[in-house]
């Protein structure tokens, strides 16, 4: 694991790059440009249907780690709009701001602490600021919060905001949880949802956006327990990326400086990801896909004195009142979602199929249980039966598992299709399976070829899904 205190660039070469991701994403359906007919709308993205496929896998995922594996956590969906006093409580409304400069030449703002990393608005190579025909305004504050009415008529309506996180509607139902699900602290409460923010300088394809999906469980526990349940949770977090094929050596924890940390926060460290360049040439960029927090009892307290309700908890076998502390573990589903991706994505050199040439293929090697979708069905050729008993062998499958039916094109060709969008295993009809149903499986990573039966295959399948698994590329 690399250590937090290294530095925040590395010279480390892979055959990745951002730009190969985001060709590959709208070449084969996983993330297209929004409104892209109109000319796009920034930072703002859809998921095609692979995109989504594996978007719902890692979410899948994280509800898997965060509720069927454990027994203190229970699930929310709160809503997406909620009381302006909300934001007032949590301290959004005053203080969820970034500071702002307008360039008077090209008319782009930018974050005024961000200068470095941004491009000039007419010359690229250099930064706002850099140039003689930069005419940078003074930094102002600029609140992130998407502000909405609630009403018929704006000028009548009641201001409202899209939510900028889904942690207050968790603190806000703290009350509601704790009666309904009989739990005591140390317990959790966990959600997926859309979060919004209004981000001056959003970029890098799909990690920072101004609409995007966060993973977030709220972990109540007694305060003299909350140090133990952050290194606790550090560890969980940081396992649960590594258990799912990420390269250790690509991920890191960061504990932040003294000055990093919210006011509210005794200790907060990022799950860090080392994301690649744009257009290659070495070097990648140590970037956050998960923050988890100590944030003491400031949110129970803060909603409480402003509602005026009382968000604590009564021990009745010893007879304590107390105001549990928060360990918060906060995900981004984009942002893993982009990490699965940028760490699964490979070239090699493979002999293509039947002719003895070599060729450079692009694979995803994801972890089987992430990948869109697990199994494809290939008849040889479309006669001769073929057809038919592939339909046979999908349709079992199809019933167990996300699996694809494909007949189009040359065999090679659509072996590098499945390779592409990260298909683990892939099954051939020939000849062959008419006579004694058997199947070659051909599998992503090795490109190991054998016999299987078509009875029992799909829990074979299911098998080798949910078998142990690490990534390939940690050979290479």
């Amino acid at each position: 694991m690399t250590a937090a205190g290294d530095t925040e660039e590395t010279t480390a070469r892979d055959v990745v790059t951002m730009d190969k991701i985001v060709a590959l994403c709208k070449r084969r359906g996983f993330v297209f440009p929004s409104s892209e007919i109109y000319g796009g709308v920034g930072s703002t993205y859809d998921y095609g249907h692979y995109g989504v496929l594996l978007k719902n896998n890692v979410k899948g995922e994280w509800w898997r780690a965060m509720l069927q594996e454990r027994d203190d956590i229970v699930a929310i969906d709160s809503a997406i709009l909620q009381h302006p006093r909300v934001w007032e409580a949590s301290g959004h409304l005053a203080g969820f701001t970034d500071p702002l400069v307008d360039c008077r030449t090209c008319g782009q703002r930018f974050r005024a602490d961000h200068l470095a990393e941004l491009a000039c608005g007419r010359k690229p190579s250099k930064h706002p600021g850099e140039t003689d025909e930069c005419d940078l305004t003074e930094a102002r504050d600029f609140n992130l919060m998407f502000e909405t009415t609630i009403g018929p008529v704006k000028e009548s309506g009641a201001t409202a905001y899209l939510r900028p996180e889904t942690a207050q509607g968790i603190f806000i139902n703290f009350k509601n949880v704790l009666q309904f699900s009989r739990k005591k602290p140390p317990f959790g409460i966990a959600q997926v949802g859309k979060s919004f923010r209004n981000e001056i300088t959003p970029g890098n394809f799909i990690f920072r956006t101004r609409e995007f999906e966060q993973m977030e469980m709220e972990f109540f526990v007694p305060p003299g327990e909350a140090d133990r349940w952050f290194e606790h949770w550090l560890a969980e977090r940081e396992r649960w990326y590594t258990a799912l094929g990420i390269r250790a050596d690509h991920l890191r924890l960061r504990a932040h400086d003294a000055d990093e940390l919210s006011h509210y926060s005794s200790g907060t460290s990022d799950v860090e990801y080392l994301f690649p360049s744009t257009a290659g040439g070495g070097g990648g960029r140590w970037s956050e896909l998960e923050g988890i927090a100590n944030r003491g009892d400031f949110d129970l307290t803060r909603h409480a004195e402003f509602s005026g309700e009382k968000l604590e908890y009564f021990d009745q076998a010893s007879g304590e009142r107390y105001v549990p502390h928060v360990i918060e573990p906060a995900a981004g589903a984009d942002r893993a979602t982009l990490a699965f991706l940028v760490d699964a994505y490979d070239e090699e050199l493979v002999e293509r199929e039947g002719s003895g040439e070599g060729e450079m293929r692009t694979v995803l090697r994801l972890h089987p249980r992430l990948a869109p979708v697990k199994a494809a069905v290939l008849p040889l050729v479309n006669k001769d039966g073929q057809p038919e008993l592939a339909r046979e062998l999908h349709h079992a499958l199809r019933s167990r598992m996300q699996a694809e039916y494909d007949a189009g094109g040359a065999i090679g060709r659509r072996y590098r299709r499945q390779d592409e969008i990260g298909t683990p295993f892939c099954f051939t009809i020939d000849h062959q399976s008419l006579e004694d149903r058997t199947v070659t499986l051909r599998d992503r990573d090795s490109l190991a070829q054998e016999r299987l039966p078509i009875e029992g295959l799909a829990e074979e399948v299911e098998r080798r899904i949910t078998a142990p698994w690490k990534t390939p590329k940690l050979e290479h």
